[in-house]
């Protein structure tokens, strides 16, 4: 049960709308066992009243008033306990989710990196509205029942002492089993239940985004058989839950109606000593409805095991520690205000794993303010993983990296974000309008500086009609690969740090665009300081310096010209081409 704590302690902050829905419930019950109750003994009263001279003086309104009033009650409170019942619920799993994204982010990538897409998907779709079984089907229900039966008890008492303390000792013992043995039925098939949903969402998801490859390759009729695979397994286990539950329910039915028997008997000889009444049927009519009580936590314990097993899910998230830690103080004086800031790499080593080999060695690199500086090398060479590590991706293990002469450790999150821009070879369009794209950049920029950019990155004609309120992504406007670089471009442009990252932007595209997106990139950076990834030699005599790296070393460095003169490996990769 530790498991539910974290979530347990967001209550605090919607106590006010549960403990109202917990109150009308508590009414509603009320209601329901005295409607019952009430109708029971009237229709006895006034049979026996009918019979007898009674019939004159028996009071038939008042009763009958009850019975309507409780009648209203019952499906008032019944109203009032769902809507602010729900309402706090869905409330409290929208901080929930907040809470959970707020703990996820921080671990991008390393923490998360072994988790697919799906799989986070699902622990925070389906994981998160697991948790609302916490009040609605366990907290809730069971608070009310040791309420309603402590005031049954009672209320019982008051006529007979011997009938009402049987009734209740048999109700808080039905209480206090029923959770535990239904718990027990339910709880390995509540895990798998949990396991099942993510392997479907995790399947599904990889045959809608891997469909045209699937088909391409004639393997999409075998992911779908494991989609079928899956779907069958998590129907098994809906299954049996609804036996349990069916099970659950039966067997309270039929305990309540031995219950009912015993009540019977101990009231046949009368009430409270007294010669047999219509108070006879006031008792046995009240533990007819006594079933009110137990009907909610029947079969609810069974959905404990699924719960437990998505706060697991949850907490192997929320519990985590981030690789990366950024100080939670801001200080913009240590570096300033000037557009041009050095970086330093000091004595850098670093490994994605602590086995596996290293993608930076020992390497030190200094890149002096407003430079450029070119770095070459193979695929898997540690030209990207340099990136990462200055944009705080990822920590060095060994050695540190300094902005401005400050260490890399020590700027905040947001400071560090307004020092660099990056140009991604991978630009990711977000699935809304064109400004929503645009403004991820320079949230306070008006149409007008958006419209300017895009004329400077030479998408001028994405301002025809609807213009800015042109939607992309899926459902909308598709982007070529051109396009989607000038767009990143833009982002840059708009965000206008001192540092700029450009890692391969011209990956996969023609001359003829590769030629006019570094004339764009060359236009906009001149006063910048400048890091330009690349496995091409393209536009690098216009590099102030230029670094080579094999396996994460740094092999040669030098300006185009000298290294050209050296006949090294940088010229042995220029005449490759």
């Amino acid at each position: 049960m530790r498991e539910l704590l974290p979530y347990l302690k967001l209550y605090k902050k919607h106590w006010f709308g549960l403990s109202l829905g917990m109150i009308l419930g508590f009414l509603t019950l009320f209601a329901s066992i005295g409607l019952l109750t009430l109708s029971g003994w009237f229709l006895s009263a006034a049979a026996v009243a009918g019979l007898t001279i009674a019939r004159e003086t028996f009071n038939y309104m008042l009763p009958g008033g009850g019975v309507r009033g409780l009648a209203m009650g019952r499906t008032a409170g019944r109203w009032g306990e769902r809507v602010v019942s729900h309402n706090a619920t869905f409330k409290l799993l929208t901080d929930l989710r907040v809470y959970f994204y707020e703990k996820l982010t921080p671990l991008i990538p390393g923490r998360v990196g072994g988790l697919r897409d799906a799989d986070l998907l699902n622990r925070l779709v389906a994981d998160v509205s697991a948790m609302d079984h916490v009040y609605l089907r366990l907290v809730s229900p069971v608070i009310l029942s040791i309420l309603g039966i402590t005031c049954l008890t009672g209320f019982l008492v008051w006529f007979d002492s011997d009938i009402g303390l049987t009734l209740g000792a048999i109700l808080m013992a039905l209480v206090l089993i029923w959770p535990l043995l239904f718990y027990k039925l339910g709880k390995g098939n509540g895990h798998r239940l949990t396991q099942n949903r993510a392997d479907l969402r995790i399947r599904a998801l990889d045959w809608i985004e891997g469909h045209s490859e699937l088909l391409l390759f004639g393997a999409e009729k075998r992911y779908r058989e494991k989609i079928d695979q899956a779907q069958m397994a998590l129907m098994s286990n809906q299954a049996v839950n609804a036996h349990i539950t069916g099970l659950a329910n039966a067997l309270l039915l039929l305990a309540n109606g031995m219950t009912l028997l015993l009540i019977l008997w101990m009231s046949a000889d009368g009430i409270g000593g007294s010669v047999p009444s219509p108070l006879i049927a006031l008792v046995v009519f009240a533990t007819l409805a006594s079933v009110e009580l137990l009907m909610p936590i029947a079969g609810a314990f069974q959905y404990l095991g699924q719960t437990l097993a998505s706060a697991r899910r949850l907490n192997e998230i929320i519990g985590a520690e981030p690789d990366v830690q950024f100080p939670t103080y801001t200080n913009n004086k240590v570096i300033g205000t000037n557009n041009k800031v050095a970086v330093e790499f000091s004595d850098i080593s670093f490994a994605y794993e602590s086995n596996a080999p290293l993608a930076v060695d020992n390497l030190s690199l200094s890149v002096p303010a407003g430079s450029k500086l070119a770095i070459l090398g193979k695929t898997g060479s540690g030209k990207s993983t340099l990136l990462q590590l200055l944009t705080r991706y990822w920590d060095v293990q060994q050695g540190n990296i300094k902005i401005g002469g400050q260490a890399l450790t020590e700027l905040s999150e947001s400071e560090l974000r307004s020092l660099i821009s990056v140009v991604s070879q991978r630009v990711d369009v977000l699935n809304g309008t064109l400004r929503d794209n645009l403004l991820i950049a320079k949230s306070d920029a008006d149409d007008s500086e958006l419209a300017g950019t895009l004329s400077k990155v030479g998408l001028e004609y994405l301002m025809d009609a609807p213009g800015l309120d042109q939607w992309l992504g899926d459902g909308g406007r598709q982007l070529s690969g051109g396009e989607k670089r000038r767009i990143g471009i833009a982002r840059a442009v708009l965000h206008n740090a001192p540092i700029l990252l450009l890692d391969e932007p011209t990956e996969g595209l023609d001359r003829s665009t590769e030629s006019q997106i570094m004339s764009l990139l060359e236009q906009h950076y001149q006063d910048k300081t400048v890091v330009f990834v690349t496995h091409r030699l393209v536009g690098l005599s216009k590099m102030d310096n230029v670094v080579v790296l094999e396996q994460g070393k740094l092999v040669e460095q030098g300006e185009h010209s000298e290294l050209l003169k050296q006949k090294g490996r940088y010229f042995q990769l220029h005449q490759a081409i």
